[in-house]
């Protein structure tokens, strides 16, 4: 019995000193950061600008894998079903991780399923239409709606957008015809080109067209005004009362990554998100940048998940 004892102790201590080294030496080999939009949208912007910094300071690559879908929710559930190794990260959103369970029908767990490691920063939207129209402010919006009920359109290229025109026409008691993308890019094309007449587009892909004229502003969907653009007017201010929509970036891994992964990572990541280089970048594309402890991020999306849902029915969307 006596060596049967010997026997186990030594192999513990060898299981041991095996997963503390482990613990100490990853990364080993490359990371992947998964977009849930398409190339160009913001949250690929995001990953590509941290993903060129985070690889120096881990010492391996870090791989941006896009793959866009059911407003995030395909991302979520593929990351969902990884190995919780610190290999597979998730730039998560309100999409997946506020807006996506009471929206779409979603097989994972906001909360349960994934580990938290760092905010990444906040999205303002703008509510951006076509520039033939006859349309300059968000008053002359409702009032073309109501003389022409069924003939403007918005389109939505994530829950963010989705829940901004529904909660628009809801709240100003208009009619006009929902068009869902897969993400943001196609859908301010088929704006500029004509085919839809508007939607909420955050800065980071919007700004270039409304700097170049072919996208018009109307308002932010921020309850307080925009900074970048100080001279527009907030939907609250624009006659929509109430209207407050803010949506968000996080990073999170699998349920069950080890902490010290975790650990590691959001060591890494807040020195390159709040670095003076990464936040002026993110700046120029018009995000506010900031990290947290994952534990800040945890009680986050917890916290928004409970105020997605209310957004949600309030502006009448019914679940698909």
């Amino acid at each position: 019995m006596k060596r049967l004892c010997l026997v186990v102790a030594a192999a513990a201590a060898l299981l041991f000193g095996h997963a503390v080294f482990a613990a100490t030496d990853y990364p080993t080999r490359p990371i992947t950061i998964v977009n849930p939009f398409g190339a160009g949208s913001a949250s690929d912007t995001l990953c590509r600008i941290i993903a060129d910094k985070l690889g120096p300071a881990l010492g391996q690559p870090i791989v941006v894998e896009d793959r866009p879908g059911a407003d995030g929710a395909l991302s979520a559930e593929y990351v969902h079903h990884q190995s919780a190794d610190g290999y597979m990260l998730l730039m998560a959103t309100n999409s997946p991780l506020s807006a996506d369970p009471f929206i779409h029908t979603v097989h994972y767990d906001a909360v349960k399923d994934f580990t938290p490691v760092t905010r990444v920063g906040s999205f303002t939207l703008m509510l951006v239409v076509n520039p033939k129209l006859p349309i300059h402010s968000v008053k002359e919006l409702v009032a073309y709606a109501k003389a022409n009920p069924g003939k403007l359109s918005i389109a939505s290229g994530n829950t963010a957008g989705i829940v901004g025109g529904y909660t628009l026409t809801t709240w100003a008691d208009i009619n006009m015809v929902h068009v869902p993308y897969k993400t943001t890019g196609p859908a301010l094309e088929d704006i500029m080109a004509g085919r839809i007449s508007m939607m909420f587009a955050d800065f980071t892909t919007a700004m270039p067209h409304v700097q170049s004229g072919t996208l018009r502003p109307l308002a932010i969907s921020r309850i307080k005004r925009s900074k970048l653009y100080p001279d527009l007017p907030t939907m609250d201010e624009a006659g929509i009362k109430g209207f407050n929509l803010d949506a968000w970036a996080g990073l999170v891994a699998p349920a069950g990554t080890p902490p010290d992964v975790v650990a590691k990572l959001n060591g890494a990541l807040r020195k390159v998100i709040d670095s003076p280089d990464v936040q002026a970048k993110f700046k120029t594309i018009g995000f506010e940048g900031f990290s947290s402890t994952p534990e800040e991020l945890g009680d986050y999306i917890k916290t928004e998940l409970a105020a997605w849902k209310k957004m949600v029915d309030d502006a009448g969307i019914k679940p698909d």
